[in-house]
């Protein structure tokens, strides 16, 4: 294929975009509702993963210790826990902050704070909150910590106090929110997979019916003897201008969107500023939401066209 014929298959699509205006405005609005919808469950599965993880993030094990336990024995205890591969972080609470802590959460209890002063010693003990790679994972470094205790019982005497998993309430409450984020993950991967395919869909067919009006230019075109990419080629060309100018207006679409639910989003999802994420994550943004248009423009008249090359 020479310039010349690449020049005249260039102009040939332009010259068919613009003299179809009004169906390439309805091409372009349609695959702009697509390319919106393709950038929006982009959001909403970046959201449903945060908000997902700032549950699990929630969720932990504390396992209290005796009264004046020697730091280094807990320490040894805190690596032997991290060295585990279902262990994502173990963080050391000493008695001193666990008393701390515990003053500011019952602060409006005058009674608790009373009887504490009462005592004159600190009645709590050191506490490693461990954190796993996953919420199903908790049974197996429980198993662990109960390992822990019963070589322990055999020999001296343990250091673990109690581990708060092996209490019924709050190991219901692991099992609960496990199933809880599970189901939403699945839910919405599967609401997010079929909406997309739902609009790609109608973009499809939309560019379809934008080429049915040249039926009888494209046979008429076959008839004389033109060769089926010469053919296919300017419609390719017109799908491109459709999915690329759908996709720049998606873009500038979500910044003014973003910015207003930016903050909306970070009081009530997680933390996350969808606002901030976008600017961040342009150009990925840029490279699916005008190749998804460009891809799907070219695609769509390829496969339309090559019903009408039939004689």
């Amino acid at each position: 294929m020479n310039w010349v014929t690449i020049k005249r298959i260039f102009r040939a699509g332009l010259l068919d975009f613009w003299r179809n205006g009004f169906v390439s405005l309805a091409s372009i609005l349609v695959m702009t509702v697509t390319l919106f919808v393709v950038g929006t469950t982009i959001f909403a599965g970046v959201i449903l993963t945060t908000t997902l993880n700032d549950l699990r993030d929630k969720a932990d094990v504390n396992v209290y210790f005796v009264i004046d336990t020697p730091e280094e024995e807990i320490f040894e205890l805190q690596q032997s826990l991290q060295a585990l591969p279902e262990v994502e972080s173990v963080q050391y609470v000493s008695a001193e902050d666990a008393l701390i802590a515990f003053r500011q959460n019952n602060q409006s209890k005058q009674l608790i704070l009373q009887a504490l002063d009462e005592l004159g010693e600190n009645p709590l003990g050191a506490v490693l909150r461990i954190k796993a790679k996953d919420i199903s994972q908790y049974a197996t470094i429980a198993n662990f910590l109960k390992q822990q205790q019963a070589l322990a019982a055999n020999g001296q005497p343990g250091i673990i106090d109690t581990v708060n998993y092996f209490d019924e309430t709050h190991r219901q409450a692991l099992v609960r929110l496990q199933t809880i984020t599970d189901s939403a993950q699945r839910l919405g991967t599967i609401v997010i997979v079929l909406l997309i395919l739902t609009t790609l869909a109608i973009s499809f067919n939309t560019l379809r019916l934008a080429i049915y009006t040249s039926r009888d230019e494209i046979q008429v075109m076959r008839l004389v003897g033109a060769g089926q990419f010469y053919i296919r080629a300017p419609f390719m060309v017109e799908g491109v201008l459709y999915g690329l100018i759908a996709g720049v207006i998606t873009l500038l679409l979500f910044y003014p969107l973003t910015y207003w639910m930016g903050t909306e989003t970070a009081d009530f999802f997680g933390g996350i500023n969808v606002f901030s994420y976008y600017v961040a994550h342009f150009p990925l943004f840029f490279l699916v939401i005008v190749g998804t248009g460009v891809v799907l423009g070219a695609l769509a008249s390829f496969l339309a066209v090559r019903r009408y090359l039939k004689i």
